[in-house]
């Protein structure tokens, strides 16, 4: 089991909708196979973090189950997000945003845990992308104490 930190929209209120619990499934694509395809899986645990450049991972969620698309058509990846739009929970820029992608990632999260918010030392990430596999968040988490 690995732990993942996880960028969510905050234009689209990613974050409080997973929060209140309208929110259940993250989804992420791209044209070709990148991060997370292939590289979450059941029982993960995702942290949370609002792309707006305030730094803090707030919350997390255990990987319920996890689909990982075949190639897929303009219209199949649009049925994809369709036939699971109230688990998604999208705003019609993000289903823009989305639809059309070759690979689609649905995953399911469960347990949903709000806590004292903490920083994470970026340093080691060469390409800050949306979705960082990081083994163990503890490696990551800073003390601001320090």
């Amino acid at each position: 089991m690995s732990d993942h930190i996880v960028y969510l929209d905050a234009g689209a209120k990613e974050l409080e909708k997973i929060l209140e619990g309208s929110k259940r499934m993250i989804l992420r694509g791209a044209t070709g196979r990148k991060i997370p395809y292939g590289r979450v899986f059941k029982d993960d645990t995702l942290y949370f973090i609002r792309n707006n450049g305030e730094g803090y991972v707030q919350a997390s969620a255990k990987v319920l189950e996890v689909f990982n698309s075949p190639k897929l058509s303009p219209d199949e990846s649009s049925e994809f997000i369709t036939s699971r739009i109230e688990k998604l929970q999208l705003t019609p820029k993000q289903i823009l945003r989305w639809k059309g992608k070759r690979y689609l990632v649905a995953i399911e999260i469960t347990d949903v845990e709000q806590f004292s918010p903490f920083r994470i030392d970026k340093s080691e990430f060469r390409n800050m992308d949306d979705w960082l596999p990081v083994e163990s968040i503890s490696k990551y988490k800073v003390d601001d104490n320090d």
